[in-house]
C-alpha cells in the first residue's frame, strides 16, 4: 500500500499540483480498501494525517524543527553538508497552507466513512463469555467466530493497563493459537473452552470470550481489531 510519510506536506518539492496528485492517489487506496470493509490501519492512518496536519497548521514553532532543507553545499573533502533553511519563504509557505487547507478538506470525508464502517462492523458483533470467570480476567482466550465462515478461530490475550500524566488506558496483546473446525465435537464455545484447558496447561485457569459477527468481515483488517476493542471494552467494565 502506498503511504503518506508524516511530513509528506512539507517534503520537497513543495507543489499544490504535485501534493495534489500524492493525496488522491493515496486516498484512492483508502477507498479501496473501505470498500472491502478493510478498515485497519487505513482509518488509524487517516486519523494521524488528518492530526498532524491540524496541529502543524496551529503550532508554527514546528516549522523550526520540522522543515525540510535544502543541500546548499557538499564540501567534499570534509565530506560536510551545510543546508540553507527555507522556512522564511513567503511563496512557499503560502504554498504549503494551500496544500494543507486542501489534504484537510479531503481527509476528513474519508475519516468519515471510516467512522460509519467502524460503526456498522461494531453493531454486528456480540461478545459472551464462556464458562467461570476467573478472579483474572486479562489473560485467557478470544474466541472469533466471522459470520458464514467455518469454524472458530482462537487467539490467546493478554490485557495490560498503561498509564500517563493524564490517563489510564487499556492495551491488548494476542497471538493466533489455532482455528477449531466445525466437526469439534459440534465446535461449541464451552468444548473448546475444555480442550484449550485440557491441551494448554501453561493458562490452567483462562478466561474465555467470544466475540462473533453475524456477517463475514475481513479478519485482520476489521474484525480482528474490532474484537479486541469489544473485549478491552468488556474486561474494563468490570474493575
Amino acid at each position: 500500500m502506498q503511504t503518506l510519510n508524516a511530513n509528506w506536506f512539507i517534503e520537497v518539492p513543495i507543489d499544490f499540483e504535485h501534493k495534489q496528485y500524492q493525496l488522491l492517489a493515496y486516498l484512492q487506496q483508502i477507498n479501496t480498501h473501505f470498500n472491502k470493509t478493510q478498515l485497519y490501519p487505513n482509518l488509524n492512518d487517516l486519523i494521524f494525517h488528518y492530526n498532524n496536519l491540524k496541529k502543524f497548521k496551529s503550532d508554527k514553532t514546528m516549522l523550526e524543527t520540522n522543515f525540510p532543507v535544502r543541500l546548499s553545499n557538499i564540501d567534499l573533502t570534509a565530506v560536510k553538508m551545510t543546508y540553507e533553511r527555507i522556512v522564511n519563504d513567503d511563496a512557499m509557505m503560502k504554498e504549503i497552507e494551500q496544500i494543507i487547507g486542501y489534504a484537510v478538506s479531503k481527509i476528513k470525508p474519508a475519516i468519515k466513512e471510516g467512522q460509519q464502517i467502524h460503526d456498522f462492523v461494531e453493531s454486528h458483533l456480540a461478545i459472551s463469555e464462556i464458562g467461570v470467570r476467573p478472579l483474572y480476567p486479562f489473560h485467557g482466550y478470544l474466541l472469533l467466530r466471522n459470520g458464514d465462515e467455518k469454524g472458530t478461530r482462537v487467539y490467546e490475550y493478554q490485557v495490560t493497563l498503561f498509564e500517563n500524566h493524564h490517563e489510564k488506558y487499556r492495551g491488548i496483546h494476542t497471538t493466533y493459537v489455532a482455528k477449531y473446525e466445525k466437526h469439534f465435537i459440534y465446535n461449541t464455545p464451552e468444548s473448546i473452552r475444555k480442550d484449550l484447558i485440557h491441551t494448554r496447561r501453561e493458562v490452567p485457569n483462562p478466561a474465555v470470550y467470544q466475540v462473533e459477527s453475524d456477517i463475514t468481515f475481513p479478519v485482520e483488517n476489521t474484525l480482528l481489531p474490532l474484537a479486541k476493542k469489544t473485549l478491552v471494552k468488556t474486561i474494563s467494565a468490570l474493575n
